[in-house]
């Protein structure tokens, strides 16, 4: 498979900024409640489907979701494209499984994963390139295995996707609507929004949304 020019992109930037983004997103989820609490209803739902399958925290960065992961009792793994992100998460938790990996052709078996994790990880992922990763994360999950994917929201309908200045690479915002149509398309059915409102700190003023979808049970044919 051909790698495409963004995802190399990607990979170079945050390679380059490996330490800084580590040093400074390690203790994120310590001052986050909300994300913190997302997080365990995904772990909820994902325990709740009563498939004993592995959940891959795709984009993983540095490895701190992951670990959190495993705190909540999810047999986690990391995977991501960049190799200097994954060696820091390897030394920052030797016990866990850390692999470089890209979600446009992910190592995984099919339908072995009983969760996925996306969080802010589509956001390098252009447009035109999104059905792939997507159709990905419905491969490797079981039938009922549970996706929550976490992006930035754009003004509105009438602009299902738009260009931002992402301070490591460029990214792209969502409408959560029609990512959530896109979701469908894929095979992975909504089952829950969140809305995070901007506080007037924020540098950019986005909303931040995280969609909670679900593989059908049954595939028809």
């Amino acid at each position: 498979m051909v790698e495409h020019s963004a995802l190399s992109v990607t990979r170079q930037a945050y390679d380059a900024v490996a330490p800084t983004y580590a040093q400074m997103f390690r203790d994120s989820l310590r001052d986050s409640p909300l994300d913190r609490a997302i997080l365990g209803v995904f772990a909820e739902a994902v325990s709740a489907s009563g498939d004993d399958g592995q959940v891959a925290d795709l984009g993983c960065g540095p490895g701190h979701v992951t670990a959190h992961l495993d705190e909540l009792g999810l047999s986690a793994f990391g995977v991501d494209a960049s190799p200097a992100m994954i060696e820091l998460a390897r030394q920052a938790y030797p016990r866990l499984r850390f692999d470089v990996g890209s979600m446009a052709a992910l190592d995984i078996a099919d339908g072995v994963l009983g969760g996925v994790l996306s969080r802010w990880s589509i956001i390098h992922t252009p447009p035109q390139e999104l059905p792939v990763v997507l159709a990905e994360f419905h491969r490797v999950l079981a039938p009922g295995g549970h996706l929550l994917v976490g992006f930035s929201a754009t003004e509105g309908l009438s602009h299902p996707t738009q260009v931002f200045d992402h301070t490591v690479a460029p990214a792209y915002r969502w409408w959560p609507d029609h990512l959530a149509a896109m979701l469908r398309t894929s095979g992975l059915a909504e089952v829950a929004r969140t809305v995070r409102e901007p506080q007037p700190t924020d540098r950019r003023q986005f909303q931040e949304v995280h969609l909670l979808a679900r593989k059908a049970r049954a595939e028809t044919a």
